[in-house]
């Protein structure tokens, strides 16, 4: 029986041999050590040819590993009209090249609030995501669009930024990291079996049960301060309350895939993995 979640890394695993090494190498190595998803790390920018993507996707399909595409930092679907036609770009090209890759789902920074409330920026960014998935659908591609829950109180992507997001656009879905939602607040909380439930059900209350079952989750150890997120960290050197993330995600009978970004990334998604087949019983 297959598990309820996928695991595997955000980026090629540190341990991916120098040949045939790139995101072929990646697939082949998470494979090779018992991981069986990858998140393509395109966060600089999205260079990449229709004919590597080819590769990525044979290499994936014959692996059988589950692929998605991190977009471009420098996204914001709240930038003045000026910025905004490239931070689309850099979606829309993450979305493209990634569809041709067999990712099926597409993971990036919403971007700022710049100090103005959340409603307000939501009434801004939400049609902009909704003319991407028009774009996208007008030319075929499939692809899940996901903001991702932001670490710092500054950045748009409260979950209920992204709840809100994936509510009145179809084809968009959170992604849920769950060591940015800890560091959030920046005091510790968000962190319990009963703070981990809650959100669960504002999700499932917010986007049914069935997307649930299709969770993309970023997971990792983490350093905050007053502010959120400082860094990513190694489970062990963190605060993180794995075992109660763990024991809740049991309790709602999610699935998905869970992608470390720890900087010890396969080590961390190996660990995690270990641990949720003790938690399910899996």
């Amino acid at each position: 029986m297959p598990l309820s979640f996928r695991f595997g890394t955000v980026g090629s695993p540190t341990g991916t041999p120098k040949k045939p090494g790139g995101s072929v190498g990646a697939i082949q190595f998470s494979r090779l050590i018992g991981l069986d998803a990858l998140e393509l790390g395109w966060v600089q920018a999205v260079r990449v040819s229709v004919e590597t993507c080819a590769a990525i996707q044979q290499a994936a399909s014959d692996a059988e590993v589950a692929v998605s595409v991190h977009a471009p930092y420098f996204i914001n679907l709240n930038a003045g009209d000026e910025e905004w036609p490239k931070s689309r770009q850099r979606l829309m090209d993450a979305a493209h090249y990634g569809n041709l890759a067999g990712a099926t789902d597409i993971i990036f920074h919403p971007g700022s609030y710049f100090e103005k409330p959340a409603a307000e920026v939501l009434k801004v960014a939400i049609p902009r995501l909704q003319g991407c998935v028009d774009d996208l659908r007008a030319a075929g591609n499939p692809v899940t669009l996901r903001p991702e829950t932001m670490g710092k109180s500054a950045m748009l992507g409260s979950l209920e930024d992204t709840l809100e997001m994936a509510k009145l656009v179809e084809g968009v879905l959170p992604c849920l990291d769950f060591a940015h939602l800890h560091a959030r607040p920046g005091d510790g909380t968000i962190n319990s079996y009963d703070e981990w439930s809650a959100r669960l059900e504002a999700y499932g209350k917010a986007l049914g049960e069935s997307a649930l079952k299709r969770l993309h989750i970023h997971l990792s150890g983490i350093e905050y301060g007053p502010k959120g997120e400082k860094n990513h960290l190694p489970l062990e050197e963190s605060d993180l309350k794995l075992k109660d993330l763990f024991r809740a995600l049991r309790e709602f009978k999610v699935g998905g895939r869970i992608l470390c970004e720890s900087p010890i990334m396969e080590t961390d998604a190996l660990f995690m993995k270990k641990v949720w087949q003790e938690i399910s019983g899996e």
